[in-house]
């Protein structure tokens, strides 16, 4: 799925109907907000994003994106202005994988999106990460324990997954809302508190393993000895 971040509907259309035409799943979106709203709820395989944007710039949402543990590895095109330069340059050191200059042909485009997919899938990180008996499909976006499905809210999965990426790594109360939450306001403390002690219950015997870190947040033990 390739999302296309552009206020202009017209440039929008013509990027959404090319890689369409092109055998590739697209979405649209006209802002920022909107953009970063959608990714709480899905991961695009790579995202053209115009620098020119409303409210939120194309620079600034990349470097939230590649500032989060959850979308860094998103695969991102600059769309930019034959002005824009140190822009261009700017997104490049933020982490930009390319860029395109308006007006750009489309053909261009599609092959520039193809060559980056191509790039990108070699670097992706292992798509199941396990801790004994317990595995995490990112692709299903599913869980099991020890041969048993069990079933967890979208932030629930959210907590797991960020605690199995980087195991003995302490997580403080203000990243896991900023990453699993997407909010620097911390919000209820009891909110987090609820949603680790839930998935500690429904990962039986593996929830032993997310350590309370007093003053700080939590942490996944590093060494599993089930």
């Amino acid at each position: 799925m390739i999302w296309c971040v552009e206020d202009d509907s017209d440039i929008r259309e013509i990027e959404m109907y090319a890689l369409n035409s092109a055998g590739l799943e697209t979405r649209g979106f006209e802002d920022g907000i909107s953009f970063m709203e959608a990714l709480k709820k899905e991961t695009p395989d790579l995202v053209i994003l115009d620098i020119m944007l409303p409210g939120m710039d194309g620079i600034e949402i990349l470097r939230k994106m590649k500032e989060s543990v959850l979308y860094s590895r998103i695969p991102v095109i600059l769309a930019t202005a034959k002005g824009q330069e140190y822009d261009r340059i700017h997104g490049l050191d933020l982490g930009a994988d390319d860029y395109i200059v308006k007006p750009f042909s489309v053909m261009e485009m599609v092959l520039r999106v193809k060559a980056v997919l191509r790039r990108s899938q070699p670097q992706q990180v292992s798509r199941l990460l396990k801790a004994g008996g317990l595995i995490v499909n990112l692709d299903e976006h599913t869980v099991v324990a020890d041969t048993i499905r069990v079933q967890l809210t979208y932030k629930e999965f959210e907590l797991l997954r960020m605690f199995l990426s980087h195991p003995g790594m302490v997580f403080t109360r203000e990243q896991l809302f900023s990453q699993v939450w997407d909010t620097d306001y911390m919000g209820d403390s009891r909110t987090l508190d609820s949603h680790i002690r839930t998935l500690r219950q429904k990962i039986g015997e593996y929830g032993k393993m997310i350590e309370t870190v007093r003053n700080v947040g939590y942490r996944w033990e590093a060494d599993y000895d089930k």
